[in-house]
């Protein structure tokens, strides 16, 4: 056996079992908290005395505490170790949780949400850096997968979960369900997690970061509030869309000047790592832009219950689980190239299916729909993120991570707003195509005397039911043409397979 294989095995930490469960709490914890608490939104409203446009803010103060932290792990985790990054995050996330359901006013909310993005943010890359650093490149693909079941299945579940607390309890229960979760993750960081080695002589791009924050900030909150504010049409929008630019601008311009830019430089210097965080932002577009709409449908168009549109999507879960259990079992024999587009054109093929639903789709074509597209989406996550850091050094991963959990979450910002836009401009559009047809003098049995008022309600409340329905297959379609084209990508990614034959050997043994 190589003296350099010995080395790297008898490096990799003991206790590997309580590490993953650990880091997979922690992990599903934060990620499950971008998505449980919108649908108690209208209770909070309703608890904490806002208005629709006070209480989005809810939402957009974790959003933007969160994007702006983000980009810091790298560096966070060099300057002090990750181990203690972990235990700061963890503590400092559980409770502001507690502080959440504790909440009395909407501003405490808002102040205790930003608390929650703040020191959320690191929790998926530091689980992700610590997950690769824990198993040897030959079993990397299965712990990407575990890793990806708890990235991927959190946002999918977290509407039934939030929305089953919500009925049948309390919506601060769905803060409340950290504390316990936060709790083990922070004895068992203690126990069972080892430090990564730290520089403390390394110097934070002060200037860098501040641009990255300017630009990441602006660009949240264009794309969080540019639909309610009528985008370009909103002064406000205005300023932040200039102020997205600028920032984002001036950290390029800063980055490529400083003699220690804010990102290390090697990462841009590797194609495949570049061009797998493309393909990881689009994928967040689709996955993050059919969430979104998935449950308005089942909801406002369908009538369904909020709990029984949760149950109606948890499939999606459920095939993302088993999709990923299968890719940890083959990604080592099979090319993840093929992987990753056999899962986009599964998702793709989802889509399509969504983009000829009507108003009457029974519930188990919802469920086994949803069962394909989760299968899909599982089959893209966990490849993709091996591939993305397989050329990297190991010196490089929580600051590879960083990145790459932040554009990932743009993407999803962007895919929330694109979708909500695109819905709403297309439900204008085929409402006033279909207004055109209906007019006193036109026979309507249906809706009777046309001349009277309820009689023209009900025809107007018909119409902008058929026309959002014809916008959502819309957007679904456009959905499954970005996620096609996604697979073109998949031939410019070059990487080295994950071990040498020696090294193969040594781990199966």
């Amino acid at each position: 056996m190589p003296a350099s294989v010995k080395r790297n095995l008898a490096q990799l930490p003991p206790n590997r079992t309580m590490i993953t469960i650990t880091v997979m709490l922690a992990t599903v914890m934060q990620v499950l908290d971008t998505t449980i608490a919108n649908v108690a939104l209208p209770h909070m409203q309703g608890s904490l005395g806002a208005t629709q446009d006070q209480i989005d803010w809810v939402l957009t103060s974790y959003i933007v505490a969160a994007a702006i932290v983000t980009p810091t792990t790298g560096w966070l985790t060099t300057r002090f170790g990750r181990r203690r990054i972990f235990l700061v995050s963890l503590t400092g996330f559980t409770a502001a949780s507690l502080l959440c359901g504790l909440a009395n006013s909407l501003g405490e909310m808002v102040v205790f949400r930003l608390g929650q993005g703040l020191f959320g943010a690191a929790l998926v890359p530091l689980s992700q850096a610590t997950m690769l650093d824990t198993y040897p490149p030959s079993e990397r693909g299965r712990a990407m997968a575990i890793w990806g079941m708890g990235v991927t299945v959190g946002p999918i579940l977290g509407p039934t979960l939030g929305g089953y607390l919500t009925d049948y309890y309390n919506w601060r229960w769905c803060f409340y369900i950290n504390l316990p979760v936060g709790i083990l993750a922070v004895l068992g960081i203690l126990a069972f997690v080892p430090d990564s080695v730290h520089k403390t002589g390394r110097r934070l791009d002060w200037l860098g970061f501040a641009f990255l924050s300017l630009g990441l900030a602006s660009l949240q909150l264009f794309l969080d509030r540019g639909e309610q504010r009528g985008w370009l049409q909103s002064t406000e929008i205005k300023i932040e869309a200039v102020l997205t630019l600028f920032g984002l601008y001036m950290f390029v311009a800063e980055s490529a000047t400083s003699r220690r830019p804010f990102f290390d430089v090697r990462l841009f210097r590797d194609r495949t790592y570049i061009l797998s965080v493309v393909l990881s932002a689009g994928v967040m577009i689709v996955l993050y832009g059919s969430m979104a709409l998935t449950p308005q449908l089942l909801e406002g168009e369908l009538n369904y219950p909020v709990f029984t549109a949760g149950l109606a999507m948890a499939p999606r879960g459920i095939g993302s689980i088993g999709s990923m259990w299968l890719v940890g079992r083959i990604s080592h024999k099979v090319d993840p190239r093929w992987i990753i587009g056999t899962g986009l054109a599964l998702t793709a093929v989802s889509l399509y299916q969504m983009s000829g639903w009507s108003l009457d789709v029974p519930e188990s074509t919802v469920m086994w729909i949803s069962t394909l597209q989760g299968f899909g989406f599982g089959f893209v996550t966990v490849p993709l993120t091996v591939v993305a850091f397989a050329n990297l050094p190991a010196d490089l991963r929580a600051e590879a991570s960083g990145f790459y959990n932040l554009i990932r979450n743009v993407g999803g910002s962007v895919g929330i707003s694109i979708s909500a836009a695109r819905l709403t401009e297309l439900t204008q559009t085929f409402h006033a195509e279909l207004g055109r047809f209906i007019n006193p003098y036109r026979p309507m049995p249906m809706f009777g005397n046309l001349s009277g008022a309820a009689s023209m309600v009900a025809v107007n409340g018909n119409i902008t039911q058929q026309a959002a329905m014809v916008a959502y297959i819309n957007v679904f379609l456009l959905m499954a043409l970005l996620c096609t084209a996604l697979i073109l990508v998949l031939p410019l990614l070059r990487f080295s397979h994950a071990l040498p034959p020696a090294e193969s050997a040594v781990a199966s043994e």
